[in-house]
């Protein structure tokens, strides 16, 4: 999609050397500022025109508290080449070639320092008959950083060694093998806007859809009577399950499973409870089984859709309000500085 230009563009130096090589980042030789303006005007030209949305139900997009060294993992190969070489970095998007990379400015400080160790560590690690692996770099707020990708079960992690970040005041726990936002500075931002646009009651029941290890659920389990959660990766519910249990969270109940398949099934045992939702499924969007579940859900008071994928969404938001949604807010937060890529708020409420 073509980016929307401006009168006034300020143009700056790139930080990275590989900018414009490895294929990342879009927007490092422009200024933070100039950044936003033109992911707001791309998202607000794509659901005016799919979908027909007023420019009035568009806020301003919240920018990320940090806008280099956010990024709490990275993703990199290693792969031996025919002469024996080591080399680590970067598949280039559509190639086979690999780009080494030695810094990632906005990768955070501790992974950064941390590359050259792991390079050392992984050549010492990979087998003789591997060729390639997938490694995952990762770190918390309490700055240890671990890595694995070489193995079987590699990735899993001792209780005692899950990464952690604070969210509401809470210890959220993840691990090298689950699902996380990748921007920990900006976390407190967008749960703080869900709190402030539900209208909470006494007996509120919050449903966490595609909650991965519960960051939602647990961030606001004190503002609901009851937060039931929904995962289908087995992974990312056993961190949630200890999640739960680090801060005792009796009114919080975690089903495995599909959402398309669990949540009719939880609607029907909510029946005359007052219900708020947050959908936060994968890059694809939801399915068309999940959509109608959630036009019949005649409780549900309040719908919350985050999407990671600006096309995925704008077809979700023409399906649902053909099941009766209306839109009230659109919210882009930039979880993703320097990319392309940009993080999608939607607030639904029922259709007069």
């Amino acid at each position: 999609m073509p980016i929307p230009t401006t009168e006034v563009s300020t143009k700056v130096t790139p930080l990275c050397p590989l900018f414009g090589t490895c294929g990342g980042c879009q927007y490092q030789d422009v200024s933070y500022e100039e950044e936003l303006v033109r992911k707001e005007a791309i998202l607000k030209d794509l659901l005016m025109k799919e979908v027909g949305l007023a420019a009035d139900v568009f806020e301003p997009i919240s920018s990320s508290p940090e806008f280099y060294h956010y990024r709490h993992r990275l993703d990199l190969t290693l792969r031996k080449r025919n002469n024996g070489e080591r080399q680590m970095g970067f598949m280039l998007p559509g190639t086979q070639r690999l780009q080494e990379v030695t810094v990632c400015p906005i990768a955070r400080k501790e992974i950064n320092d941390f590359l050259p160790t792991l390079r050392e560590e992984a050549v010492r690690k990979l087998p003789e008959d591997y060729k390639t692996a997938n490694l995952v770099v990762r770190v918390g707020d309490e700055g240890k950083v671990f890595w694995g990708g070489i193995g079987r079960r590699s990735l899993r992690m001792k209780e005692e060694d899950y990464l952690w970040t604070v969210v509401k005041g809470r210890k959220i726990f993840f691990a090298l093998d689950t699902f996380f936002q990748a921007n920990l500075s900006i976390l407190e931002r967008i749960v703080g806007k869900i709190e402030g646009l539900i209208g909470w009651r006494n007996d509120t029941v919050f449903l966490d859809l595609y909650s991965g290890v519960g960051l939602f659920g647990i961030a606001l389990a004190d503002r609901a009577a009851e937060v039931i959660m929904i995962e289908s990766v087995s992974d990312s519910v056993k961190l949630a399950h200890y999640n739960v249990r680090y801060h005792d969270l009796k009114q919080v109940k975690i089903l495995e499973g599909q959402v398309e398949t669990q949540l009719p099934e939880v609607l029907h045992e909510l029946i005359g409870k007052p219900c708020v939702a947050l959908i936060d499924p994968p890059r694809a969007g939801l399915a068309p089984s999940a959509i109608e579940t959630l036009g019949s859900a005649k409780d549900l008071q309040s719908l919350f859709y985050l999407s990671c994928s600006p096309e995925s969404l704008a077809r979700d938001l023409k399906h649902l309000a053909r099941v009766g949604w209306q839109v009230q807010k659109i919210m882009p937060f930039d979880f993703f500085p320097r990319t392309r890529h940009l993080e999608t708020l939607v607030w639904f409420t029922r259709s007069k």
